[in-house]
Protein backbone atom coordinates (compact mmCIF):
# COMPACT_ATOMS: atom_id res chain seq x y z
CA UNK A 1 0.00 0.00 0.00
CA UNK A 2 1.23 3.51 -0.84
CA UNK A 3 1.33 5.67 2.27
CA UNK A 4 2.78 8.86 0.85
CA UNK A 5 4.16 10.43 -2.32
CA UNK A 6 6.36 13.53 -2.25
CA UNK A 7 6.70 15.48 -5.52
CA UNK A 8 9.21 18.23 -6.25
CA UNK A 9 9.40 20.32 -9.46
CA UNK A 10 7.40 17.97 -11.66
CA UNK A 11 5.38 19.79 -14.31
CA UNK A 12 3.31 22.53 -12.68
CA UNK A 13 3.82 21.02 -9.22
CA UNK A 14 6.49 22.81 -7.21
CA UNK A 15 6.51 20.97 -3.90
CA UNK A 16 3.71 18.84 -2.50
CA UNK A 17 2.96 15.72 -0.49
CA UNK A 18 0.14 13.26 -1.17
CA UNK A 19 -1.02 11.51 1.98
CA UNK A 20 -2.74 8.37 0.77
CA UNK A 21 -3.35 5.42 3.08
CA UNK A 22 -5.89 2.60 2.88
CA UNK A 23 -9.28 2.62 1.20
CA UNK A 24 -10.47 4.90 -1.58
CA UNK A 25 -8.51 8.09 -2.36
CA UNK A 26 -9.85 10.52 -4.94
CA UNK A 27 -7.84 13.32 -6.59
CA UNK A 28 -9.73 16.29 -8.03
CA UNK A 29 -8.80 19.75 -9.30
CA UNK A 30 -9.44 22.30 -11.99
CA UNK A 31 -8.46 21.61 -15.57
CA UNK A 32 -4.74 22.29 -15.99
CA UNK A 33 -4.09 22.19 -12.26
CA UNK A 34 -1.83 19.17 -12.62
CA UNK A 35 -3.98 16.15 -11.73
CA UNK A 36 -2.29 14.09 -14.43
CA UNK A 37 1.08 14.90 -12.87
CA UNK A 38 0.00 12.70 -9.95
CA UNK A 39 -0.26 9.73 -12.29
CA UNK A 40 2.96 10.79 -14.04
CA UNK A 41 4.77 10.90 -10.70
CA UNK A 42 3.53 7.44 -9.81
CA UNK A 43 4.59 6.19 -13.24
CA UNK A 44 8.14 7.46 -12.65
CA UNK A 45 8.28 5.54 -9.37
CA UNK A 46 7.20 2.44 -11.26
CA UNK A 47 9.91 2.65 -13.90
CA UNK A 48 8.17 4.66 -16.65
CA UNK A 49 10.33 6.40 -19.22
CA UNK A 50 11.73 9.73 -18.01
CA UNK A 51 10.97 12.88 -19.99
CA UNK A 52 13.07 16.03 -19.48
CA UNK A 53 10.01 18.02 -20.53
CA UNK A 54 8.26 17.01 -17.32
CA UNK A 55 10.82 18.89 -15.19
CA UNK A 56 9.41 22.18 -13.89
CA UNK A 57 10.72 25.17 -15.83
CA UNK A 58 13.79 26.67 -14.17
CA UNK A 59 14.37 23.66 -11.89
CA UNK A 60 17.52 21.54 -12.24
CA UNK A 61 15.59 18.30 -11.72
CA UNK A 62 12.31 16.73 -10.71
CA UNK A 63 12.21 14.37 -7.75
CA UNK A 64 9.49 11.91 -6.78
CA UNK A 65 9.66 9.88 -3.58
CA UNK A 66 7.17 7.20 -2.62
CA UNK A 67 6.74 5.50 0.74
CA UNK A 68 5.13 2.06 0.66
CA UNK A 69 4.06 -0.29 3.41
CA UNK A 70 5.04 -3.83 2.42
CA UNK A 71 5.34 -7.09 4.36
CA UNK A 72 8.99 -7.68 5.28
CA UNK A 73 9.20 -11.23 3.93
CA UNK A 74 7.17 -11.12 0.70
CA UNK A 75 8.43 -11.12 -2.89
CA UNK A 76 8.76 -7.32 -3.02
CA UNK A 77 11.00 -7.20 0.06
CA UNK A 78 13.14 -10.05 -1.32
CA UNK A 79 13.63 -8.25 -4.66
CA UNK A 80 14.55 -5.04 -2.85
CA UNK A 81 17.17 -6.93 -0.82
CA UNK A 82 18.51 -8.53 -4.01
CA UNK A 83 19.00 -4.99 -5.37
CA UNK A 84 20.94 -4.04 -2.22
CA UNK A 85 18.15 -2.05 -0.60
CA UNK A 86 16.34 -2.55 2.69
CA UNK A 87 12.79 -2.69 3.96
CA UNK A 88 12.78 -1.40 7.53
CA UNK A 89 9.77 -1.98 9.79
CA UNK A 90 7.67 -2.77 6.73
CA UNK A 91 8.52 0.55 5.04
CA UNK A 92 9.91 0.73 1.51
CA UNK A 93 11.08 4.03 0.02
CA UNK A 94 11.45 4.43 -3.75
CA UNK A 95 12.92 7.57 -5.32
CA UNK A 96 13.18 8.74 -8.92
CA UNK A 97 15.12 11.81 -10.05
CA UNK A 98 14.91 13.26 -13.56
CA UNK A 99 17.35 16.02 -14.52
CA UNK A 100 16.52 18.89 -16.86
CA UNK A 101 18.91 17.23 -19.35
CA UNK A 102 16.87 14.03 -19.26
CA UNK A 103 19.16 11.91 -17.10
CA UNK A 104 17.35 9.60 -14.71
CA UNK A 105 18.38 8.03 -11.43
CA UNK A 106 16.53 5.63 -9.11
CA UNK A 107 16.98 4.50 -5.52
CA UNK A 108 15.33 1.42 -4.07
CA UNK A 109 15.25 0.99 -0.31
CA UNK A 110 17.99 3.59 0.16
CA UNK A 111 20.36 2.12 -2.45
CA UNK A 112 20.95 3.29 -6.04
CA UNK A 113 19.53 0.81 -8.51
CA UNK A 114 18.79 0.49 -12.24
CA UNK A 115 15.43 1.93 -13.28
CA UNK A 116 14.54 -1.56 -14.51
CA UNK A 117 14.27 -2.68 -10.87
CA UNK A 118 11.40 -0.21 -10.40
CA UNK A 119 9.68 -1.82 -13.36
CA UNK A 120 10.10 -5.28 -11.82
CA UNK A 121 8.53 -4.08 -8.57
CA UNK A 122 5.69 -2.29 -10.38
CA UNK A 123 3.74 -5.43 -11.26
CA UNK A 124 3.60 -6.40 -7.59
CA UNK A 125 2.90 -2.95 -6.18
CA UNK A 126 0.47 -1.02 -8.40
CA UNK A 127 -1.85 -1.50 -11.36
CA UNK A 128 -2.57 1.65 -13.34
CA UNK A 129 -5.63 1.94 -15.58
CA UNK A 130 -5.61 5.06 -17.68
CA UNK A 131 -6.44 6.24 -21.16
CA UNK A 132 -2.77 6.14 -22.19
CA UNK A 133 -1.41 3.50 -19.85
CA UNK A 134 -0.73 -0.14 -20.60
CA UNK A 135 -3.50 -2.17 -19.01
CA UNK A 136 -2.87 -5.09 -16.73
CA UNK A 137 -4.53 -7.74 -18.90
CA UNK A 138 -2.95 -6.92 -22.26
CA UNK A 139 -0.96 -10.15 -22.73
CA UNK A 140 -2.44 -13.59 -23.24
CA UNK A 141 -0.42 -14.94 -20.31
CA UNK A 142 -1.76 -12.22 -17.99
CA UNK A 143 -5.32 -12.95 -19.10
CA UNK A 144 -4.84 -16.67 -18.52
CA UNK A 145 -3.32 -16.04 -15.09
CA UNK A 146 -6.22 -13.73 -14.19
CA UNK A 147 -8.79 -16.34 -15.20
CA UNK A 148 -6.94 -19.03 -13.24
CA UNK A 149 -6.93 -16.79 -10.17
CA UNK A 150 -10.64 -16.07 -10.58
CA UNK A 151 -11.41 -19.78 -10.92
CA UNK A 152 -10.57 -20.40 -7.25
CA UNK A 153 -9.69 -23.67 -5.57
CA UNK A 154 -11.36 -25.96 -8.13
CA UNK A 155 -9.41 -24.51 -11.04
CA UNK A 156 -6.19 -24.37 -8.99
CA UNK A 157 -6.55 -28.07 -8.21
CA UNK A 158 -7.08 -28.92 -11.89
CA UNK A 159 -4.08 -26.80 -12.86
CA UNK A 160 -1.84 -28.43 -10.22
CA UNK A 161 -2.86 -31.90 -11.43
CA UNK A 162 -2.10 -30.91 -15.02
CA UNK A 163 1.30 -29.40 -14.15
CA UNK A 164 2.28 -32.59 -12.32
CA UNK A 165 1.25 -34.72 -15.32
CA UNK A 166 3.03 -32.36 -17.72
CA UNK A 167 6.30 -32.39 -15.77
CA UNK A 168 6.29 -36.20 -15.60
CA UNK A 169 5.58 -36.45 -19.32
CA UNK A 170 8.34 -33.95 -20.12
CA UNK A 171 10.85 -35.79 -17.94
CA UNK A 172 10.17 -39.19 -19.51
CA UNK A 173 9.94 -37.78 -23.04
CA UNK A 174 13.23 -35.93 -22.67
CA UNK A 175 15.01 -39.01 -21.32
CA UNK A 176 13.62 -41.18 -24.12
CA UNK A 177 14.63 -38.68 -26.81
CA UNK A 178 18.13 -38.50 -25.36
CA UNK A 179 18.52 -42.29 -25.30
CA UNK A 180 17.25 -42.72 -28.87
CA UNK A 181 19.22 -39.77 -30.23
CA UNK A 182 22.45 -40.83 -28.57
CA UNK A 183 22.02 -44.57 -29.08
CA UNK A 184 24.91 -44.94 -31.60
CA UNK A 185 27.18 -42.84 -29.41
CA UNK A 186 26.27 -44.88 -26.35
CA UNK A 187 26.94 -48.17 -28.21
CA UNK A 188 30.36 -46.88 -29.21
CA UNK A 189 30.97 -45.76 -25.64
CA UNK A 190 30.00 -49.21 -24.36
CA UNK A 191 32.48 -50.85 -26.75
CA UNK A 192 35.29 -48.55 -25.60
CA UNK A 193 34.50 -49.11 -21.94
CA UNK A 194 34.20 -52.88 -22.41
CA UNK A 195 37.63 -53.02 -24.07
CA UNK A 196 39.13 -50.98 -21.24
CA UNK A 197 37.42 -53.12 -18.62
CA UNK A 198 38.68 -56.32 -20.26
CA UNK A 199 42.22 -54.93 -20.44
CA UNK A 200 42.22 -53.97 -16.76
CA UNK A 201 40.63 -57.24 -15.72
CA UNK A 202 43.25 -59.25 -17.67
CA UNK A 203 46.10 -57.35 -15.99
CA UNK A 204 44.46 -57.74 -12.57
CA UNK A 205 46.42 -54.89 -10.91
CA UNK A 206 46.61 -54.96 -7.11
CA UNK A 207 46.46 -51.95 -4.78
CA UNK A 208 49.92 -50.42 -4.31
CA UNK A 209 51.52 -52.89 -6.71
CA UNK A 210 53.34 -50.21 -8.73
CA UNK A 211 55.10 -48.89 -5.61
CA UNK A 212 56.07 -52.39 -4.45
CA UNK A 213 57.47 -53.35 -7.88
CA UNK A 214 59.50 -50.14 -8.07
CA UNK A 215 61.14 -51.00 -4.76
CA UNK A 216 61.93 -54.56 -5.89
CA UNK A 217 63.36 -53.36 -9.19
CA UNK A 218 65.60 -50.90 -7.38
CA UNK A 219 66.88 -53.73 -5.15
CA UNK A 220 67.49 -56.20 -7.96
CA UNK A 221 69.15 -53.57 -10.13
CA UNK A 222 71.83 -53.10 -7.42
CA UNK A 223 72.11 -56.78 -6.41
CA UNK A 224 75.84 -57.28 -7.07
CA UNK A 225 76.75 -54.13 -5.19
CA UNK A 226 74.52 -55.25 -2.33
CA UNK A 227 76.15 -58.73 -2.31
CA UNK A 228 79.71 -57.32 -2.36
CA UNK A 229 79.09 -54.75 0.38
CA UNK A 230 77.28 -57.21 2.62
CA UNK A 231 80.11 -59.77 2.10
CA UNK A 232 82.82 -57.27 3.01
CA UNK A 233 80.93 -56.26 6.12
CA UNK A 234 80.45 -59.89 7.14
CA UNK A 235 84.13 -60.64 6.58
CA UNK A 236 85.11 -57.66 8.74
CA UNK A 237 82.88 -58.85 11.56
CA UNK A 238 83.66 -62.55 11.34
CA UNK A 239 86.49 -63.54 9.01
CA UNK A 240 86.38 -67.00 7.45
CA UNK A 241 89.79 -66.68 5.75
CA UNK A 242 92.68 -69.01 6.67
CA UNK A 243 95.35 -66.31 7.05
CA UNK A 244 94.43 -65.51 10.64
CA UNK A 245 93.38 -61.92 9.70
CA UNK A 246 91.86 -60.18 12.68
CA UNK A 247 88.07 -59.59 12.68
CA UNK A 248 85.77 -57.51 14.89
CA UNK A 249 84.41 -60.43 16.86
CA UNK A 250 87.91 -61.79 17.61
CA UNK A 251 89.32 -58.40 18.58
CA UNK A 252 86.37 -57.60 20.86
CA UNK A 253 86.66 -61.02 22.49
CA UNK A 254 90.40 -60.49 23.11
CA UNK A 255 89.68 -57.11 24.71
CA UNK A 256 86.97 -58.60 26.89
CA UNK A 257 89.23 -61.37 28.20
CA UNK A 258 92.01 -58.93 28.96
CA UNK A 259 89.73 -56.70 31.04
CA UNK A 260 88.08 -59.67 32.68
CA UNK A 261 91.46 -60.85 34.10
CA UNK A 262 91.99 -57.65 36.07
CA UNK A 263 88.42 -56.44 36.66
CA UNK A 264 88.41 -58.03 40.10
CA UNK A 265 91.22 -55.74 41.19
CA UNK A 266 89.39 -52.51 40.30
CA UNK A 267 85.60 -52.08 40.41
CA UNK A 268 85.87 -49.20 37.89
CA UNK A 269 86.57 -51.77 35.12
CA UNK A 270 83.32 -53.65 35.69
CA UNK A 271 81.20 -51.35 33.47
CA UNK A 272 83.83 -51.59 30.73
CA UNK A 273 83.64 -55.37 30.94
CA UNK A 274 79.88 -55.26 30.55
CA UNK A 275 80.14 -52.95 27.54
CA UNK A 276 82.65 -55.25 25.82
CA UNK A 277 80.45 -58.26 26.54
CA UNK A 278 77.43 -56.46 24.99
CA UNK A 279 79.52 -55.30 22.03
CA UNK A 280 80.60 -58.85 21.33
CA UNK A 281 77.00 -60.06 21.38
CA UNK A 282 75.93 -57.25 18.99
CA UNK A 283 78.82 -57.99 16.63
CA UNK A 284 77.84 -61.69 16.55
CA UNK A 285 74.17 -60.82 15.88
CA UNK A 286 75.13 -58.38 13.08
CA UNK A 287 77.36 -61.06 11.53
CA UNK A 288 74.52 -63.58 11.66
CA UNK A 289 72.10 -61.04 10.08
CA UNK A 290 74.52 -60.33 7.25
CA UNK A 291 75.00 -64.06 6.68
CA UNK A 292 71.25 -64.53 6.50
CA UNK A 293 70.91 -61.53 4.16
CA UNK A 294 73.57 -62.90 1.83
CA UNK A 295 71.74 -66.22 1.76
CA UNK A 296 68.47 -64.49 0.84
CA UNK A 297 69.81 -62.75 -2.24
CA UNK A 298 68.22 -64.28 -5.36
CA UNK A 299 70.61 -66.46 -7.25
CA UNK A 300 68.80 -65.67 -10.58
CA UNK A 301 68.30 -61.93 -10.07
CA UNK A 302 68.60 -61.09 -13.75
CA UNK A 303 65.60 -63.22 -14.68
CA UNK A 304 63.52 -61.87 -11.80
CA UNK A 305 64.38 -58.29 -12.74
CA UNK A 306 63.29 -58.94 -16.31
CA UNK A 307 59.91 -60.26 -15.15
CA UNK A 308 59.43 -57.29 -12.81
CA UNK A 309 60.24 -54.78 -15.54
CA UNK A 310 57.76 -56.47 -17.87
CA UNK A 311 55.06 -56.20 -15.20
CA UNK A 312 55.95 -52.59 -14.55
CA UNK A 313 55.67 -51.80 -18.27
CA UNK A 314 52.23 -53.41 -18.36
CA UNK A 315 51.07 -51.33 -15.38
CA UNK A 316 52.62 -48.17 -16.86
CA UNK A 317 50.54 -48.70 -20.00
CA UNK A 318 47.39 -48.93 -17.86
CA UNK A 319 48.22 -45.80 -15.84
CA UNK A 320 48.91 -43.89 -19.05
CA UNK A 321 45.38 -44.69 -20.23
CA UNK A 322 43.28 -44.84 -17.10
CA UNK A 323 44.91 -42.99 -14.18
CA UNK A 324 48.04 -41.66 -12.56
CA UNK A 325 48.49 -44.67 -10.25
CA UNK A 326 47.52 -48.31 -10.15
CA UNK A 327 44.93 -47.46 -7.51
CA UNK A 328 43.39 -44.97 -9.98
CA UNK A 329 43.29 -47.70 -12.63
CA UNK A 330 41.49 -50.07 -10.24
CA UNK A 331 38.93 -47.33 -9.43
CA UNK A 332 38.44 -46.65 -13.15
CA UNK A 333 37.78 -50.32 -13.73
CA UNK A 334 35.05 -50.32 -11.08
CA UNK A 335 33.39 -47.24 -12.60
CA UNK A 336 33.63 -48.83 -16.05
CA UNK A 337 31.78 -51.90 -14.81
CA UNK A 338 29.00 -49.75 -13.34
CA UNK A 339 28.72 -47.68 -16.53
CA UNK A 340 28.56 -50.83 -18.67
CA UNK A 341 25.63 -52.10 -16.64
CA UNK A 342 23.86 -48.81 -17.35
CA UNK A 343 24.69 -48.73 -21.08
CA UNK A 344 23.89 -52.38 -21.65
CA UNK A 345 20.44 -51.74 -20.18
CA UNK A 346 19.55 -49.04 -22.75
CA UNK A 347 17.29 -51.25 -24.84
CA UNK A 348 15.25 -52.26 -21.82
CA UNK A 349 15.11 -48.66 -20.64
CA UNK A 350 13.93 -47.44 -24.05
CA UNK A 351 11.10 -49.96 -24.07
CA UNK A 352 10.17 -49.03 -20.50
CA UNK A 353 10.24 -45.32 -21.27
CA UNK A 354 8.12 -45.75 -24.39
CA UNK A 355 5.49 -47.45 -22.28
CA UNK A 356 5.77 -44.76 -19.61
CA UNK A 357 5.37 -41.95 -22.18
CA UNK A 358 2.22 -43.60 -23.56
CA UNK A 359 0.76 -43.72 -20.06
CA UNK A 360 1.91 -40.14 -19.42
CA UNK A 361 0.15 -38.91 -22.56
CA UNK A 362 -3.11 -40.51 -21.48
CA UNK A 363 -2.85 -38.93 -18.03
CA UNK A 364 -1.89 -35.58 -19.60
CA UNK A 365 -4.85 -35.65 -21.96
CA UNK A 366 -7.22 -36.33 -19.09
CA UNK A 367 -5.68 -33.58 -16.95
CA UNK A 368 -5.73 -31.10 -19.86
CA UNK A 369 -9.39 -31.84 -20.58
CA UNK A 370 -10.28 -31.37 -16.92
CA UNK A 371 -8.35 -28.08 -16.86
CA UNK A 372 -10.11 -26.86 -20.00
CA UNK A 373 -13.47 -27.72 -18.45
CA UNK A 374 -12.61 -25.81 -15.27
CA UNK A 375 -11.36 -22.81 -17.23
CA UNK A 376 -14.40 -22.78 -19.51
CA UNK A 377 -16.71 -22.79 -16.48
CA UNK A 378 -14.73 -19.97 -14.85
CA UNK A 379 -14.67 -18.03 -18.14
CA UNK A 380 -18.45 -18.22 -18.46
CA UNK A 381 -18.89 -17.05 -14.88
CA UNK A 382 -16.35 -14.22 -15.25
CA UNK A 383 -17.90 -12.98 -18.50
CA UNK A 384 -21.41 -13.06 -17.03
CA UNK A 385 -20.47 -11.17 -13.88
CA UNK A 386 -18.34 -8.53 -15.65
CA UNK A 387 -21.07 -7.97 -18.25
CA UNK A 388 -23.56 -7.38 -15.42
CA UNK A 389 -21.17 -4.81 -13.94
CA UNK A 390 -20.88 -3.06 -17.31
CA UNK A 391 -24.67 -2.61 -17.39
CA UNK A 392 -24.39 -0.29 -14.40
CA UNK A 393 -21.39 1.62 -15.77
CA UNK A 394 -23.13 3.28 -18.76
CA UNK A 395 -22.13 0.42 -21.08
CA UNK A 396 -25.49 -1.32 -21.30
CA UNK A 397 -24.88 -2.71 -24.76
CA UNK A 398 -21.40 -4.05 -24.02
CA UNK A 399 -20.65 -7.70 -23.41
CA UNK A 400 -17.45 -9.22 -22.10
CA UNK A 401 -16.41 -12.43 -23.80
CA UNK A 402 -13.83 -14.79 -22.31
CA UNK A 403 -12.73 -17.36 -24.87
CA UNK A 404 -10.97 -20.60 -23.99
CA UNK A 405 -9.68 -22.27 -27.15
CA UNK A 406 -7.34 -25.15 -27.97
CA UNK A 407 -3.81 -23.85 -28.59
CA UNK A 408 -2.93 -27.09 -30.37
CA UNK A 409 -0.05 -28.16 -28.13
CA UNK A 410 0.68 -29.01 -24.52
CA UNK A 411 2.44 -26.33 -22.54
CA UNK A 412 3.19 -26.13 -18.85
CA UNK A 413 0.21 -23.86 -18.25
CA UNK A 414 -2.13 -26.13 -20.19
CA UNK A 415 -3.40 -26.63 -23.70
CA UNK A 416 -5.66 -23.58 -23.61
CA UNK A 417 -5.44 -20.16 -25.21
CA UNK A 418 -7.33 -17.61 -23.11
CA UNK A 419 -8.55 -14.32 -24.61
CA UNK A 420 -10.61 -11.62 -22.89
CA UNK A 421 -12.59 -9.75 -25.53
CA UNK A 422 -15.12 -6.92 -25.55
CA UNK A 423 -18.23 -6.72 -27.71
CA UNK A 424 -19.06 -2.99 -27.51
CA UNK A 425 -22.54 -3.38 -28.97
CA UNK A 426 -24.76 -6.24 -29.98
CA UNK A 427 -24.15 -7.29 -33.55
CA UNK A 428 -20.47 -6.37 -33.49
CA UNK A 429 -17.61 -8.81 -33.34
CA UNK A 430 -15.78 -9.19 -30.03
CA UNK A 431 -12.35 -7.54 -30.09
CA UNK A 432 -9.39 -7.51 -27.68
CA UNK A 433 -10.29 -5.29 -24.74
CA UNK A 434 -7.51 -2.84 -25.58
CA UNK A 435 -8.97 -2.29 -29.07
CA UNK A 436 -12.68 -2.63 -28.53
CA UNK A 437 -13.23 0.44 -26.36
CA UNK A 438 -12.39 4.12 -26.07
CA UNK A 439 -10.09 5.35 -23.30
CA UNK A 440 -12.89 6.05 -20.84
CA UNK A 441 -14.75 2.86 -21.74
CA UNK A 442 -11.57 0.87 -21.34
CA UNK A 443 -11.09 2.19 -17.80
CA UNK A 444 -14.67 1.21 -16.97
CA UNK A 445 -14.20 -2.24 -18.45
CA UNK A 446 -11.10 -2.70 -16.34
CA UNK A 447 -12.94 -1.38 -13.30
CA UNK A 448 -15.70 -3.95 -13.83
CA UNK A 449 -13.11 -6.73 -14.22
CA UNK A 450 -11.15 -5.63 -11.14
CA UNK A 451 -14.32 -5.43 -9.03
CA UNK A 452 -15.38 -8.94 -10.04
CA UNK A 453 -11.87 -10.32 -9.53
CA UNK A 454 -11.14 -8.37 -6.35
CA UNK A 455 -11.15 -11.52 -4.23
CA UNK A 456 -8.44 -13.19 -6.32
CA UNK A 457 -6.09 -10.28 -7.04
CA UNK A 458 -2.71 -9.96 -5.35
CA UNK A 459 -2.01 -6.38 -6.45
CA UNK A 460 -2.28 -4.10 -3.37
CA UNK A 461 -3.00 -0.80 -5.19
CA UNK A 462 -5.14 0.21 -8.18
CA UNK A 463 -4.94 3.59 -9.88
CA UNK A 464 -7.68 4.77 -12.26
CA UNK A 465 -7.16 7.90 -14.37
CA UNK A 466 -10.33 9.46 -15.81
CA UNK A 467 -12.31 6.25 -15.31
CA UNK A 468 -15.48 8.37 -15.57
CA UNK A 469 -14.73 10.01 -18.93
CA UNK A 470 -17.94 10.52 -20.88
CA UNK A 471 -20.17 9.44 -18.00
CA UNK A 472 -22.51 11.36 -15.75
CA UNK A 473 -25.62 11.10 -13.63
CA UNK A 474 -26.63 7.73 -12.21
CA UNK A 475 -23.91 5.89 -14.12
CA UNK A 476 -21.27 8.05 -12.44
CA UNK A 477 -22.73 7.19 -9.04
CA UNK A 478 -22.47 3.51 -9.91
CA UNK A 479 -18.83 3.99 -10.89
CA UNK A 480 -18.16 5.55 -7.51
CA UNK A 481 -20.02 2.73 -5.81
CA UNK A 482 -17.94 0.10 -7.67
CA UNK A 483 -14.69 1.87 -6.82
CA UNK A 484 -15.68 1.94 -3.16
CA UNK A 485 -16.50 -1.76 -3.34
CA UNK A 486 -13.07 -2.51 -4.83
CA UNK A 487 -11.46 -0.38 -2.10
CA UNK A 488 -12.87 -2.70 0.55
CA UNK A 489 -10.19 -5.23 -0.46
CA UNK A 490 -7.37 -3.09 -1.83
CA UNK A 491 -6.08 0.46 -2.01
CA UNK A 492 -7.76 2.51 -4.78
CA UNK A 493 -6.57 5.88 -6.10
CA UNK A 494 -8.74 7.69 -8.67
CA UNK A 495 -8.22 10.89 -10.63
CA UNK A 496 -11.69 12.24 -11.46
CA UNK A 497 -13.69 15.33 -12.39
CA UNK A 498 -17.04 13.99 -11.20
CA UNK A 499 -18.52 14.70 -7.79
CA UNK A 500 -20.60 11.52 -8.07
CA UNK A 501 -17.35 9.51 -7.99
CA UNK A 502 -15.56 11.69 -5.45
CA UNK A 503 -18.42 11.35 -2.96
CA UNK A 504 -17.58 7.68 -2.31
CA UNK A 505 -13.95 8.32 -1.34
CA UNK A 506 -12.77 8.18 2.27
CA UNK A 507 -9.75 10.36 1.41
CA UNK A 508 -10.21 13.44 -0.83
CA UNK A 509 -7.12 15.21 -2.24
CA UNK A 510 -7.42 18.46 -4.19
CA UNK A 511 -4.82 19.77 -6.66
CA UNK A 512 -4.74 23.56 -6.28
CA UNK A 513 -3.29 25.84 -8.96
CA UNK A 514 -1.63 29.13 -8.03
CA UNK A 515 -1.04 31.51 -10.94
CA UNK A 516 -0.14 34.55 -8.84
CA UNK A 517 3.59 34.26 -9.54
CA UNK A 518 5.62 34.39 -12.71
CA UNK A 519 5.28 30.61 -13.06
CA UNK A 520 2.08 28.70 -12.39
CA UNK A 521 2.47 26.40 -9.42
CA UNK A 522 0.27 23.62 -8.07
CA UNK A 523 0.08 21.84 -4.74
CA UNK A 524 -2.10 19.19 -3.13
CA UNK A 525 -4.22 19.52 -0.01
CA UNK A 526 -6.48 17.13 1.84
CA UNK A 527 -10.13 18.17 1.97
CA UNK A 528 -12.49 17.63 4.87
CA UNK A 529 -15.73 19.17 6.11
CA UNK A 530 -16.79 22.41 4.40
CA UNK A 531 -13.73 22.47 2.17
CA UNK A 532 -14.77 19.15 0.71
CA UNK A 533 -18.36 20.31 0.27
CA UNK A 534 -17.17 23.35 -1.65
CA UNK A 535 -14.97 21.25 -3.93
CA UNK A 536 -17.87 18.84 -4.53
CA UNK A 537 -20.09 21.82 -5.37
CA UNK A 538 -17.47 23.13 -7.80
CA UNK A 539 -17.36 19.75 -9.51
CA UNK A 540 -21.16 19.78 -9.80
CA UNK A 541 -21.82 23.34 -10.91
CA UNK A 542 -18.49 25.03 -11.43
CA UNK A 543 -19.19 27.26 -8.43
CA UNK A 544 -17.73 26.28 -5.09
CA UNK A 545 -19.85 28.76 -3.14
CA UNK A 546 -23.19 27.93 -4.76
CA UNK A 547 -25.78 27.19 -2.06
CA UNK A 548 -27.65 24.78 -4.30
CA UNK A 549 -24.39 23.17 -5.34
CA UNK A 550 -23.36 22.70 -1.73
CA UNK A 551 -26.74 21.21 -0.89
CA UNK A 552 -26.46 18.82 -3.83
CA UNK A 553 -22.95 17.89 -2.71
CA UNK A 554 -24.21 17.19 0.79
CA UNK A 555 -26.91 14.96 -0.70
CA UNK A 556 -24.33 13.07 -2.73
CA UNK A 557 -22.21 12.47 0.36
CA UNK A 558 -25.27 11.16 2.18
CA UNK A 559 -25.99 8.76 -0.70
CA UNK A 560 -22.39 7.55 -0.67
CA UNK A 561 -22.54 7.10 3.10
CA UNK A 562 -25.52 4.78 2.69
CA UNK A 563 -23.89 2.57 0.04
CA UNK A 564 -23.38 -0.32 2.46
Amino acid sequence: MIEEIVISDLGVIGETTLELGPGFTVVTGETGAGKTMIVTALGLLLGARADAGSVRRGAPSAVVEGRWHVPEHDAVAERVEDAGGTVEDGELILTRTVSAEGRSRATVGGRSAPVAVLGELADQLVTVHGQSDQIRLTSASAQRAALDGFGGAALAKALARYVTAYDTWQEHTGELETLVRDRDDRVAEAERIRAASDEIEAADPQPGEDVELAERAERLGNLEELRLSAGLAHEALSSESLDDSPDVIGLVESARRAVERVAGSDAALQPVLEQLTELGIQASEASASLSSYLGSLEPDAGHDLELINERRALLANLTRKYGDTVDDVIAYGQRASDRLLELDGDDDRIVGLQQAVEQDEQALEQAASALTTARTKAATDLAKRVTAELRTLAMAGATLVVEVTDAGEYRRHGRDQVAILLQPHSGTDPRPIGKGASGGELSRVMLAIEVVMAGSTTVPTFVFDEVDAGVGGAAAIEIGRRLAKLAERTQVIVVTHLAQVAAFANNHLNVVKDASGAVTSSSVRRLEGEDRLQEMARLLSGLGDSASGIEHARELLDVAGQRA
